[in-house]
C-alpha cells in the first residue's frame, strides 16, 4: 500500500460514502462506486495515486470543485483523487499572472483575491464553481465577450501524467498537452495540479440593467435582441432568463402574472459610468418598454450578481440540464423557446438566452465551438422520484431546439443521456491523438457515455 499524506478510503472502508459524493454538488448523486477515495493534501499525493492506480490496472477519474452536473469524477471500479484540500492561490505582479489550484472556487475564492490586488479573471457566473472543470470546459465567464473564454486565458498548467510524471505545459513546452487542457474537458488525459491565469485590471465600474417581460413577449423580445446583438459593444453581456421565481423586479402598482415570466437581464463594465451607460444606449430605446412589468438598472458587482445566482442555484437540489449553440434566426427559434420556457416544471427552473455573437477566431485550443447564441435550461427539483420524467423533458425539448443548433457546451452536458458536438471535427481528431500520446494504455477517465457508448461522441445531434 501506497503510503499517502491525504485520506485514503477504499470502497466499503468508513467515510467512503462521504468522499465518494460528499463534495457533489447536485444532489443527484450518481449510483457509480469507485474502488478507492483518495482526499489529496499535497503534489506527491497526486503523483503517488496515480502510480498506485496504475499498478492495480485502475483507472483514475479527477474531481476539482464537484460542479459537474453529471457528476464525471464518480467513475465505478476507478481511483477518484478529490483535489478539494489544495486551494492555493499566487499573484505575480510583475506578470500579472496568478497561480491557482483546480478546486479553488472561481466566485468565492479567487474573484476576490484577485480584487485585492486591483485585478480580475473571467471566472463563471456561478460563484461555487471550481476552476478545474470549468476552465478544461472553456469557461463562459464575466466579462467573457471582451476577455475571452477562460481557457483562452491560461498560459500554462502542472500536471501529473499516466505514467507518474510532474510536468509543466506552455505554447513552448509540452505544446500539445497544453493545447489540450484548453477545451478537452473531461477527456483531458493527465492531471493538472496548477493553472496559470493571464489576469487583467478589474474595471472600476459594473452595472446590471434588468426588464421584466411576459412570456408572450418571447417573439418580439428576441426579434430586437438579435437586431441589436451584433452592435452592442463586446463588454455588455444580454441574458434572457425565463423563471418562475415570485422575485423578479416589477413597475409600481404592477401585479407578477402566474407561471412563467421574462428577465432581460444585462451586465456591463467599464471605466467610468458615462461610459457604461452609453454602452446600454440600445436598452434605453427598447421598443418594448410599454410593454414590461418592471425594469431596474443600478450598480452592481460580481459579488452581488453572484448572490443572485445563487438563489437561483440552490444547494441540496437535484440538477438536470441541456443546451445548444445556434446561428438561427430568432423567428425559429422563439416558437420553441416560448413552448420550453412556458413548460418550466419548477419554481427554481430556468431556461436561458444568452447572447455571444462571437466577433473574433478563436486562437489554437481544444476549444473550438461557439455560436451566436448560447441556450441552456436547467431542472432543479427535489423528489428522485421526479428524475426520469424531468430528464426526459429537458433533453427531448433540447432536441429540438438542437435541430437548428451547431454543438453544445462541455459544462451543460450528459453524454448518457444526449450526444452532439462539443469540438470541432478537427480538434477532435487532435486530440485523439494527443490522448494517445499522453495516455495509451487509458489511465485516466474520458467522457462519460451510456455504457461506454463512445462511437457517438461528437456526433451531431443524436
Amino acid at each position: 500500500m501506497a503510503e499517502f499524506t491525504g485520506r485514503f478510503m477504499e470502497r466499503g472502508q468508513p467515510g467512503y460514502e462521504d468522499a465518494r459524493v460528499g463534495r457533489v454538488f447536485n444532489a443527484r448523486h450518481p449510483d457509480r462506486f469507485p474502488a478507492a477515495v483518495l482526499l489529496a493534501a499535497d503534489d506527491a499525493d497526486l503523483v503517488a495515486g496515480v502510480r498506485w492506480a496504475r499498478e492495480r490496472g485502475l483507472r483514475v477519474s479527477v474531481r476539482a470543485g464537484g460542479h459537474s452536473w453529471a457528476a464525471w469524477s464518480v467513475r465505478d471500479d476507478a481511483l477518484l483523487i478529490d483535489l478539494g484540500g489544495l486551494r492555493d492561490m499566487h499573484y505575480v505582479p510583475s506578470s500579472g499572472v496568478a497561480t491557482v489550484r483546480p478546486a479553488v472556487r472561481g466566485g468565492t475564492e479567487l474573484a476576490p483575491f484577485l480584487a485585492g490586488h486591483g485585478r480580475a479573471f473571467p471566472g463563471g457566473h456561478c460563484e461555487s464553481v471550481g476552476l478545474g472543470g470549468y476552465l478544461l470546459q472553456g469557461g463562459q465567464g464575466w466579462n467573457s465577450r471582451v476577455w475571452g473564454w477562460a481557457c483562452e486565458n491560461v498560459l500554462g498548467i502542472d500536471a501529473v501524467t499516466a505514467d507518474g510524471r510532474l510536468v509543466h505545459a506552455d505554447e513552448t513546452e509540452h505544446p500539445d498537452l497544453y493545447w489540450a487542457a484548453r477545451g478537452a474537458g473531461p477527456g483531458f488525459p493527465a492531471l493538472i495540479t496548477r493553472f496559470y491565469l493571464r489576469t487583467y485590471p478589474k474595471p472600476p465600474v459594473m452595472v446590471q440593467d434588468t426588464w421584466t417581460f411576459p412570456l408572450d413577449e418571447t417573439g418580439p423580445l428576441l426579434d430586437w435582441l438579435h437586431g441589436i446583438l451584433p452592435r452592442l459593444h463586446m463588454s455588455v453581456e444580454p441574458v434572457v432568463a425565463a423563471t418562475r421565481l415570485p422575485g423578479v423586479p416589477l413597475d409600481e402598482g404592477v401585479r407578477r402574472p402566474d407561471g412563467t415570466v421574462l428577465l432581460l437581464h444585462t451586465t456591463v463594465m467599464g471605466d467610468s459610468a458615462e461610459q457604461v451607460e452609453q454602452r446600454l444606449a440600445a436598452f434605453d430605446a427598447c421598443p418594448l418598454a410599454g410593454r414590461r412589468l418592471g425594469h431596474v438598472r443600478g450598480l452592481t458587482t460580481i459579488a452581488a450578481e453572484n448572490e443572485a445566482q445563487t438563489l437561483q442555484n440552490p444547494v441540496g437540489h437535484r440538477y438536470l440540464v441541456d443546451c445548444t449553440w445556434s446561428d438561427a434566426p430568432a423567428a425559429e427559434l422563439a416558437p420553441v423557446l416560448h413552448r420550453i420556457w412556458g413548460e418550466l416544471p419548477t419554481e427554481h427552473s430556468f431556461s436561458i438566452w444568452y447572447g455571444w455573437a462571437p466577433t473574433r477566431p478563436l486562437p489554437d485550443m481544444a476549444f473550438s465551438v461557439q455560436a451566436n447564441v448560447y441556450l441552456a435550461s436547467y431542472v432543479i427539483y427535489t423528489d428522485p422520484a421526479d428524475d426520469e420524467r424531468y430528464a426526459g423533458w429537458v433533453h427531448n425539448r433540447t432536441r429540438e431546439l438542437a435541430g437548428a443548433g451547431c454543438g453544445v457546451y462541455l459544462g451543460d452536458t450528459d453524454f448518457q443521456r444526449r450526444h452532439d458536438r462539443f469540438v470541432s471535427d478537427e480538434a477532435y481528431r487532435r486530440l485523439g491523438q494527443v490522448r494517445e500520446r499522453w495516455d495509451p494504455d487509458g489511465v485516466f477517465c474520458s467522457y462519460l457515455t451510456q455504457a461506454g457508448d463512445t462511437a457517438r461522441l461528437n456526433q451531431r445531434g443524436t
